[in-house]
């Protein structure tokens, strides 16, 4: 069974509802008739009524029995306003600010999240990574477990014996751009909790670089050596070394070479890169050249879940996403 059914699978054990703002974008609703068939979450889309069938209409899109949701014309519109109002006047937003800012459909719908009326959101089809992020930020806030929020891509490769059997969790890959030591000894030990809470597999990090075991010197390898003495120092159960060059840490041969005496050279499946160029090229690469199927960006970090997604996602990728988001909610229980 590939990672993604075994997503589905664990949905339908305990089916979660789903918000979907960017329903006028026809790769929204094709994904929402694949989850309406496969029937793994409810979902709620936001937007004018008659708009969202016309396009589903015309494209031959059927969205089943998907709710719908017109944020100005819902009766719980001023409810949110007011619970926004309260939420961010010490912020210095005023009541007029809240309702204005909840005719934006993500933050309407982060609002339904915040309110216990929906268990997670999934943006990013049209939206930027900042613009789906943002009201999560502002609303939801970082969980009591974590002190940074990031993210991560869940890549399942094909036809390859390196990692989990293909498949990997890159980390940070939409979120922070040049992160410290210590906010990637955060991004590790978030990514290794992620990574076993979904897989269900033990995670074994690596921080990579383009040096290992000190092959080179600069201050970017440091910044890796210190962020995995630091995870040391805070979690010792957690399996990690680095600084590690990629084939170093996932093909065995290279890594019995490089780093013998390590414990995850060669079979890395938690991959931490150094800042967000190189996590988010990265992805890129493996999922274009490599054919691998690409989830995420998935949050980490947030109260509640919201995930974000690459603009350039497809239907199935869409659909993928969302049935991690049910998985995250029946975690976060």
């Amino acid at each position: 069974m590939s990672f993604i059914d075994e997503m589905k699978k664990k949905a339908c054990k305990d089916i979660k509802t789903i918000i979907l703002p960017e329903a006028y974008d026809i790769r929204i609703l094709q994904a929402t008739q694949i989850i309406m068939e496969e029937g793994f979450a409810k979902i709620i889309l936001l937007g004018d009524k008659s708009k969202i069938r016309e396009i589903a209409n015309d494209n031959n899109i059927n969205i089943g029995n998907a709710t719908i949701i017109n944020p100005i014309e819902s009766d719980k519109y001023e409810e949110y306003a007011n619970a926004l109002y309260e939420l961010r006047k010490l912020k210095g937003m005023t009541v007029e600010q809240a309702h204005e800012l909840l005719k934006d459909n993500v933050y309407f719908g982060t609002m339904m999240v915040r309110q216990g009326d929906a268990d997670g959101l999934v943006s990013g089809a049209i939206h930027s990574t900042a613009d789906t992020l943002r009201p999560a930020l502002q609303i939801l806030k970082t969980a009591p477990d974590a002190k940074i929020v990031s993210t991560f891509m869940i890549m399942c490769v094909p036809n390859c014996e390196f990692g989990e059997n293909g498949l990997f969790l890159f980390a940070d890959s939409g979120l922070n751009g040049y992160p410290d030591a210590e906010q990637l000894s955060e991004i590790a030990i978030s990514s290794a909790k992620s990574f076993e809470k979904l897989i269900r597999k033990t995670a074994k990090v690596a921080m990579l670089s383009y040096s290992t075991y000190s092959s080179a010197k600069s201050e970017s390898i440091q910044k890796m050596i210190d962020a995995k003495n630091i995870v040391k120092e805070k979690n010792s159960n957690i399996l990690i070394d680095g600084e590690l060059q990629l084939d170093a840490a996932i093909v065995p041969e290279v890594g019995k070479s490089k780093a013998p005496n390590s414990n995850i050279a060669g079979y890395a499946n938690t991959l931490i890169f150094p800042n967000l160029d190189a996590g988010n090229i990265g992805y890129k690469l493996v999922q274009r050249l490599g054919k691998a199927e690409a989830y995420g960006p998935i949050c980490q970090g947030i109260a509640k879940p919201v995930n974000d997604l690459s603009r350039g996602c497809t239907k199935e990728d869409i659909a993928g996403v969302v049935a991690i988001t049910c998985v995250q909610a029946q975690e976060g229980k």
